[in-house]
């Protein structure tokens, strides 16, 4: 099968990711900071090094800064649920997936949509007309889910830096992909995933929480500290920390960080950008397709078909064992600022896909968008 569903989650893993897997769950896979055996202590310095690399690889100077988590949404609603509080107001783009927006919408604080443009992008000026007197929270996506639109987040962040308002990116799409500098981006909390770009395991990913942020745990619980204590830790990363780590899936993601840094940031992007421009020029003057966002774009295309829905359209692929995804993302807010609330056939690429994946797609495509 050629896979191009890469921003759900990413299929094909460096193959030390799949080794380190394999071995943690043969051999080492004991609970981290809940023993003082070999095994449990090997555990923890298992995550402490994967937090190193993260860290590293965001430019944070404490590893420790660095909280795990099973995925993004759960990142972002540690970040959301435990900074929100009454009174509170906050900014968020109309490109938001709803990870963002349902904690949001749910949390009974006041908040602005910040509309995007017609290509998906949100101006550093859209969202400065959002601001009000009482905000406390900018959440922002890095790029759109839908359409791989990147948004200005150096500038965002220094605004919001300037306001003394808290600054929360999602890097869902771009972590592992785009240069991210928590210090020069000004961004206070950054949620990723483990098992998108930086190649990790499903049920991987992470909170960045800068030291000056104030933020409540949402889950309480064991975290092999403090355990004569009815309170939370005050301290990262156990305050965040509840319940025993997937030591299997960071043993992997360990391995992913690795062959990121290994082959760089800048290097995986342009080969994904290359693949990227392939696909939309291939895809561009194709009758009957139209295309959504912008050349300023992550590994994602996104279009419509006259003949077809999206879904329908993602099932003809499938059966030519092309996959890609169709319908709504998880993104009802971009879709409406699209236009394309009947959905959009979204192609996603990562660095283990060739020019031969993509000519075959297009080919694809053609074919399917002729069907009566």
């Amino acid at each position: 099968m050629i896979y191009l569903d890469n921003a759900a989650t990413t299929l094909i893993k460096p193959y030390g990711v799949i080794k380190a897997c394999n071995m943690w769950l043969d051999k080492y896979s004991a609970n981290p900071g809940r023993g003082g055996h070999k095994l449990s202590i090997n555990a923890s310095n298992k995550a402490f090094e994967c937090r190193e690399l993260i860290a590293n690889l965001f430019n944070s100077e404490n590893p420790g800064n660095i909280i795990f988590t099973l995925n993004t949404t759960m990142a972002l609603n540690i970040a959301i649920n435990g900074f929100l509080k009454k009174g509170m107001h906050v900014v968020i783009s109309g490109m938001e997936h709803n990870s963002v927006y349902r904690p949001i919408a749910n949390s009974g604080c006041e908040y602005t949509i910040a509309p995007p443009d017609k290509t998906g992008f949100v101006t550093l000026e859209s969202v400065k007309n959002s601001v009000k007197e009482n905000t406390a929270l900018i959440a922002i996506t890095h790029a759109s889910n839908v359409v791989g639109t990147i948004n200005p987040i150096k500038e965002i962040g220094a605004f919001a830096r300037s306001k003394g308002i808290t600054f929360l990116v999602d890097a869902a799409q771009t972590a592992g992909v785009l240069d991210i500098d928590v210090k020069r981006d000004n961004i206070d909390m950054l949620a990723f995933a483990g098992h998108k770009s930086l190649l990790g395991p499903t049920g991987t990913g992470g909170l960045y929480i800068a030291p000056h942020t104030d933020l409540s745990p949402i889950i309480y619980g064991g975290t092999g500290s403090m355990s004569e204590s009815s309170d939370q830790p005050d301290f990262l990363p156990d305050k965040f920390e509840s319940g025993t780590l997937n030591i299997v899936g960071i043993a992997g993601l360990t391995e992913g960080v690795k062959f990121i840094e290994k082959n760089t940031v800048a290097s995986l992007n342009m080969h994904e950008k290359e693949l990227t421009e392939r696909l939309k020029n291939g895809l561009l003057n194709m009758d009957g397709i139209t295309l959504y966002g912008n050349d300023n774009r992550v590994g994602i295309i996104a279009f419509s078909s006259d003949n077809m829905d999206s879904i329908s359209f993602c099932n003809q692929l499938d059966k030519l064992d092309i996959a890609t995804r169709g319908g709504m993302h998880c993104s009802p807010l971009a879709h409406k600022a699209l236009g394309t609330t009947k959905g959009l056939v979204r192609v996603s690429v990562c660095c283990f896909n060739t020019s031969t994946h993509i000519d075959k797609a297009i080919d694809a495509i053609y074919e399917i968008s002729k069907q009566k």
